[in-house]
């Protein structure tokens, strides 16, 4: 039986829990010719690595720092990661093309609908990266008024306005030394490295409202935790990657994985054992 190739790449990788969550979906789907690995790729190996890849491959997952680095290498993208110009999908089509796609920012809309947020009337947003682009259009599809982002250079406040314009959301910036101020936001979107937030969590007011962290390792972070204590509503990164995952494993496979429970319990246990 010839065997049906996916991987995450990335660098660092060892961390990924995609290759549990896809495994655990194509072992639900019954697709026992599938296979799923994780690459150490970094952008300067990238190139040849995509060159090298034969007829067996499905579909590719990108990782940190390979979202944009992929999109010179594809045949197309799909409008929702030509909106952030980030990819975190390729898809090998029957005919050979390798189209790109952004299952994050869908993937953060359904955690937050599975939580019953399905409309605020502004956000905050914490860090400037390709993860807080897409956090931005998928509050372009939930926030009714304005998002602030919180970041550490007048550059970067600069490329979060352009984002706004560009997905059609109302985007002001403020330093990040200022960042405690947007945890009285109804939903605050946390998208910065472990670590970063840290020193936040003594400043979660009573009664906060929904932080969507996207860390899942090491959780809870102890901004999550704080948060928690304090009655706060949290979605965490296993949220987003288990949703995300599924739309990775529709359009790789065709094949859409039932309830969410069993690649979210996989995803636990995983990180249970670490």
């Amino acid at each position: 039986m010839s065997r049906i190739r996916a991987a995450v790449l990335g660098s660092p990788i060892e961390h990924s829990l995609s290759p549990v969550l896809h495994r655990a979906a194509y072992q639900e789907l019954g697709l026992d010719d599938w296979s799923y690995d994780r690459f150490e790729i970094d952008e300067a190996a990238l190139p040849e690595f995509v060159a090298g890849l034969g007829p067996e491959w499905a579909g590719l997952s990108l990782t940190m720092p390979l979202k944009r680095a992929i999109i010179p290498l594809l045949d197309g993208i799909s409008d929702t990661a030509a909106s952030v110009e980030t990819v975190n999908t390729v898809v090998f089509t029957e005919d050979g093309r390798r189209v790109g796609d952004n299952t994050d920012i869908p993937g953060i809309v359904a955690a937050l609908h599975e939580r019953g947020i399905e409309k605020v009337t502004s956000a905050a947003v914490l860090g400037a990266g390709a993860t807080a682009s897409s956090a931005l259009a998928a509050l372009a599809r939930i926030c009714s008024g304005e998002v602030t982002a919180y970041v550490r250079s007048a550059a970067r406040a600069d490329e979060m306005r352009q984002w706004g314009e560009r997905l059609g959301v109302p985007v002001r910036t403020a330093d990040w030394s200022e960042a405690a101020a947007a945890l009285s936001a109804p939903l605050v979107i946390a998208t910065t490295p472990a670590g970063t937030t840290d020193a936040l969590a003594v400043s979660v007011p009573e009664g906060a409202g929904t932080l969507f962290d996207v860390l899942y390792d090491p959780w809870p972070t102890p901004l999550a935790a704080a948060w928690s204590r304090q009655g706060g509503q949290v979605v965490g990164g296993l949220d987003l990657l288990v949703h995300q995952a599924v739309l990775q494993v529709e359009r790789m496979t065709g094949r859409t994985p039932g309830p969410l429970a069993a690649m979210r319990a996989a995803g636990e246990r995983a990180l249970a054992a670490r």
